[in-house]
């Protein structure tokens, strides 16, 4: 009877701090729409239905990725961040590590209004280096990592499916770079350095016609 008591006091003791630990697991995702729309809008639109093709879309996007890609542009503990974007630094700062979780399951709830391709000859040569690769200059296929659908993969690999040529392109010649610099492993930077200016336009050509 005694350690039944006990039992039954040490789980009402528990309840509260389970609750609260529950509750701050739990998305805010009624101030990732505040947020959303007082911040997010100007660039990526309140949905995340980018209006320029400069800003990627990111309604629909893995919530794995956006939250690491958040996270990558935040300066913590006075280091610097591993992903330099002043713009998206400075609209990092004050986001906590919820506020970033939240936003990163709020757009990846929105529909996306995708990109569509537009030059026909490119798709040819992106279809196939999305699909094969290129085995002359050791580049896997694209569709290998990012899916055929270019859907991605959960926690490792964007959706690209949709996005603006332009834009994939201008990440991609900036892994090419070292500009950018946080992909697991140096992985982009060894492939994008591997691809031509043509290749990279022609690959980000047939992702924006993806679905």
């Amino acid at each position: 009877m005694i350690r039944t008591t006990a039992l039954a006091v040490l789980l009402a003791a528990s309840l509260p701090v389970l609750a609260a630990e529950q509750a701050k697991a739990k998305p805010d995702l009624a101030k990732a729409k505040e947020i959303a729309e007082g911040v997010c809008v100007a660039c990526h639109g309140a949905d995340g239905n980018s209006p320029a093709a400069a800003n990627p879309i990111i309604a629909g996007q893995l919530p794995e990725y956006l939250y690491k890609q958040l996270s990558n542009f935040k300066s913590i503990d006075g280091k610097p961040p591993v992903r330099n974007n002043a713009i998206m630094g400075g609209m990092v700062a004050a986001l906590s590590d919820d506020d970033m979780r939240a936003l990163a399951l709020y757009f990846a709830q929105q529909k996306i209004k995708p990109s569509v391709a537009k030059d026909e000859k490119l798709l040819v040569e992106g279809k196939s280096l999305w699909r094969m690769g290129d085995f002359s200059k050791g580049v896997p296929a694209c569709a290998g990592c990012h899916g055929p659908a270019g859907a991605g993969l959960p926690s490792q690999y964007p959706r690209l499916a949709g996005q603006y040529a332009e834009y994939t392109a201008g990440q991609l010649k900036s892994f090419r770079s070292h500009e950018r610099a946080n992909d697991s492993e140096k992985m982009m930077r060894v492939i994008a350095g591997k691809l031509s200016d043509h290749q990279i336009n022609a690959v980000a050509e047939y992702a924006a016609g993806l679905r």
